[in-house]
């Protein structure tokens, strides 16, 4: 049974103050915490209402009812796991890289980290501003994505000063992806879901892009952020074909 210290110290997760106190956070489902299982990520602790048969001082089996008091989801899935947040890694600026702008919504984010798992990106560099990716919302977004994505928080404005790589900067108005010559290494940077990329930022873009609109009105104010990324990385990922 679960004690009201546990249910508050699990639920306090869902803020970031007390994530980064505690150094840990929350995955729900079964599909995400196999795959955080299954990676460097280390289990702090498993809920679940049924057995997933790992060591016994690291489950404990709880009631459906007990599981809804500690699940941040409407619909509790069978299991909710603890895992540490695990120490930054160095980025590889080696290859093509993405980069976050202010991006505020986990949904979008989450589905950005599926976006670099799946066009091989294994560095996404945030700056400090951009929702934190071990958000439950974002964890549960990526579907075990996460633990193949090196996510980092920093200056972006600095890390891009001292970058030798062409940086590409996601506009309204900019040269027409589709007609572009595009490297197999660069940053592509993606801006906030209202504002797009900051003043600030936008002085160190060296190639503006755009998605070109095809809609007779031309009436569609901007893309979803998540959607263009996905656009994005399937030109620059096209082009080395």
């Amino acid at each position: 049974m679960l004690s009201k210290s546990q249910i508050k110290t699990i639920t306090s997760l869902k803020q970031k103050k007390y994530r980064l106190q505690q150094g840990l956070f929350v995955a729900e489902g079964v599909k995400t915490i196999n795959e955080l299982l299954a990676s460097q990520f280390s289990l702090q602790q498993l809920y679940t209402t049924n057995s997933f048969k790992i060591d016994a001082n690291l489950e404990t089996v709880v009631s459906e009812k007990e599981l809804k008091k500690i699940s941040f989801l409407k619909t509790p899935n069978t299991a909710l796991a603890i895992f540490k947040i695990p120490e930054p890694k160095a980025i590889n600026t080696n290859q093509l890289l993405v980069a976050l702008d202010n991006v505020r919504d986990p949904g979008n984010l989450g589905t950005i980290i599926r976006l670099c798992d799946w066009f091989g990106i294994t560095d996404l560099v945030c700056n400090i501003e951009t929702v934190d990716c071990y958000n439950p919302k974002v964890v549960q977004a990526t579907m075990g994505s996460i633990t193949r994505v090196n996510v980092s928080y920093l200056n972006l404005t600095d890390f891009l000063k001292t970058t030798h790589m062409p940086i590409f900067g996601a506009f309204m108005e900019g040269d027409n992806i589709y007609k572009s010559q595009l490297p197999n290494k660069g940053i592509l940077v993606l801006g906030n879901e209202a504002n797009g990329i900051s003043r600030e930022i936008e002085q160190v873009i060296t190639t503006k892009i755009s998605i070109p609109r095809f809609g007779q009105l031309q009436s569609t104010e901007s893309l979803n952020v998540a959607t263009a990324a996905a656009i994005l990385l399937s030109e620059f990922r096209r082009s080395e074909r």
